[in-house]
């Protein structure tokens, strides 16, 4: 069931040149699956080579062909979804349901960045004297590497792949180690639409190896990276050294503001499902969770109920709703967070260990009154966990809210339009959702501030970084 995973290269689906490769685990049993390929230096110089022939090529292909192609890479991506989801929940660890649907919106994004890749649009600038003309010309950056997360293979790089071949550039995809079968399906359904073999490669291996090399590399003219804000600043500072573009979709450590007046029922059910979704595993997950305290008490007794109806296990099993962690580096950080939370007073209202005697399963989790000193107060969990703790008006809210660096999402729950407005205005954040879960469609802006990044993977803003302008000034 589960497929040999290879490069691909210049055309060509092969091993790596050094003939070295490292085990994939099915984080539901622990148990090697199979193994992918780890690049070397000579595989990256022949993907290198490629992606500057294929640029040269690509870029030649009209945005309307362009668009074509990418939404048949779309349609594929829809007809081997079943196949592909299986290989996902295998490999990576979450339901069957969620795998579809992150296929499903895979696909949805490789079409939008097919069509807003046709209206890439220059300009005209009024010229300040007779028979000159001044054009805004739109044209793609370059060569592009695009590093993509474990969780999840497809969507995180669905969203780079597409809005770059959408403005003509090529693109050198470096898929996650831990989930890449899945990730290399998407790459073949963009090659079997008919992307040129040199527009795009795939390759895996040593992630500091290969991001070190490529971001350096004059071939290189933008990278786009999605991961931790350690990592994140590391490839920042190393893209400015060699002045290259760069996107950075970092971590976050989303608030939920839950306001007295708020419909508690949705704000549960809503936060909840988003939780716990991919066992937690969210950039964008609701993680701090800061209630008014006059409905604290209520709050914490509704969200422990629905999280005890959460069906933790296999994600091949239908009746699983939360599969398990990725690998074991995160189950022993969530146990690590929960001791330390224990140890410094924190109440643990649900969960708090390991789920089982094998794989990386890890119970849903609740903390409460936990101090500013808690470590799950401060570091993103990336699981699990939600940790609660009451506030008791809009500025104290707020001021919780901006405390730490990040700025990715935020969430908030409230009846009040004015508290609302105030939210939206005063929050430091790249995405803020009010009393709804609307964030990562194709069509919104998906990006953070702070040390949560800068740059967008969303909406007509994801083109940009994809893009330079060069102006065209000429008289006869």
């Amino acid at each position: 069931m589960y497929p040999s995973v290879l490069l691909q290269v210049a055309g060509v689906w092969r091993e790596a040149c050094g003939g070295i490769a490292h085990p994939i685990l099915n984080p539901a049993t622990g148990e090697e699956i199979g193994s992918h390929p780890v690049a070397a230096q000579a595989d990256l110089d022949e993907a290198l080579l490629a992606a500057d022939r294929g640029f040269k090529q690509w870029r030649a292909v009209s945005p309307y062909e362009r668009g074509q192609i990418l939404r048949k890479s779309a349609s594929l991506l829809r007809e081997r979804a079943e196949t592909i989801a299986r290989i996902m929940t295998i490999e990576q660890g979450k339901p069957l349901a969620e795998a579809r649907l992150e296929i499903a919106a895979g696909a949805d994004f490789i079409d939008w960045a097919a069509e807003e890749g046709r209206r890439v649009y220059g300009r005209v600038i009024p010229a300040r004297g007779p028979g000159v003309a001044q054009l805004v010309v739109r044209e793609p950056v370059g060569p592009v590497a695009a590093f993509t997360p474990w969780n999840f293979p497809i969507v995180q790089a669905a969203r780079k792949v597409a809005s770059a071949l959408s403005t003509g550039c090529s693109v050198i995809l470096k898929g996650p180690e831990e989930a890449p079968a899945s990730c290399a399906e998407m790459a073949r359904a963009f090659l079997d639409a008919g992307v040129p073999a040199d527009a795009l490669s795939f390759v895996l291996g040593s992630p500091a190896e290969i991001s070190s090399y490529l971001i350096a590399h004059p071939v290189i003219r933008k990278i786009s990276f999605t991961g931790s804000t350690v990592v994140g600043k590391t490839l920042a500072a190393l893209a400015g050294q060699h002045m290259k573009r760069a996107t950075m979709e970092l971590g976050g450590h989303a608030p939920a503001l839950i306001f007295s007046d708020a419909d508690l029922d949705r704000a549960v059910t809503t936060l909840a499902a988003n939780k716990f979704r991919n066992a937690g595993q969210v950039c964008i997950s609701p993680s701090r969770f800061l209630v008014q305290a006059s409905v604290m008490d209520q709050f914490i007794e509704k969200f422990v109920a629905t999280a005890r109806q959460v069906r933790v296990g296999d994600g091949l099993d239908p009746q699983t709703t939360m599969g398990p962690l990725a690998h074991e580096r995160r189950l022993l950080a969530m146990e690590q967070l929960v001791s330390d939370a224990r140890e410094q007073g924190a109440e643990i209202r649900l969960g708090g260990g390991r789920f089982g005697n094998r794989g990386y399963f890890f119970e849903p989790t609740v903390i409460a009154n936990a101090s500013l000193d808690v470590r799950v107060m401060n570091e993103e969990p990336f699981g699990p966990i939600a940790v609660m703790r009451p506030f008791y008006d809009v500025d104290e809210a707020v001021a919780e809210a901006n405390r730490l660096p990040f700025g990715l999402a935020a969430y908030a729950y409230t009846r009040s339009m004015s508290v609302a407005d105030k939210l939206a205005a005063s929050v430091e954040c790249g995405m803020i959702s009010i009393n709804h879960h609307g964030l990562g469609l194709p069509e919104n802006p998906f990006g953070g501030v702070k040390d949560s990044g800068y740059g967008s993977e969303g909406g007509s803003e994801a083109l940009e970084g994809y893009l330079v302008s060069k102006l065209v000034s000429r008289t006869n």
